[in-house]
């Protein structure tokens, strides 16, 4: 399980002292995570978390990461984008390996065959097969983007 591999890295980065990086965004990974725990009890869920909605956390997170480094490169700040970066590698860990756009493109037009979608009406159930096959291992911006041209 995912929840577990993630305590395990944080374990392993506080024995080893010298990765406070890894250490803090473990544990920030780990409060994203107890917190969706809690959201889950509330919905009468007793297994917490699962796997899914860990990837959709990370990814988020990492999103997140993206837009803030871009900010502070835009700030003059480099150092803190630096650092925004650093996180983005230490959740990429626990994610699958992102598709690079030609896969995308390809998988993109591997679901409009099979859905035989032929307009922008069909792009809502394309994009959740997309999201249920790749998630956490695609660009779904991108990948809509592509889609959009494809049915137009």
């Amino acid at each position: 399980m995912l929840k577990e591999q993630i305590d395990t890295a944080l374990k392993s980065a506080m024995r080893a002292k010298d990765q406070k990086l890894r250490v803090a965004t473990l544990r920030l990974i780990n409060a994203a995570i107890k917190d969706r725990d809690i959201a889950a009890r509330a919905e009468d869920r007793c297994e917490g978390a699962t796997d899914e909605e860990i990837l959709a956390i990370l990814t988020k997170m990492v999103k997140q990461r993206e837009e803030s480094a871009e900010a502070f490169d835009k700030g003059c700040r480099p150092e803190l984008a630096e650092k925004e970066r650093a996180e983005i590698e230490v959740i990429r860990d626990f994610l699958p390996r992102q598709l690079t756009e030609d896969e995308i493109k390809v998988a993109v037009e591997k679901v409009i065959d099979e859905y035989d979608a032929s307009g922008l009406k069909d792009m809502g159930k394309c994009m959740g097969a997309l999201k249920e096959r790749y998630n956490g291992a695609m660009d779904f911006g991108c990948a809509g983007k592509l889609m959009k041209e494809q049915l137009t």
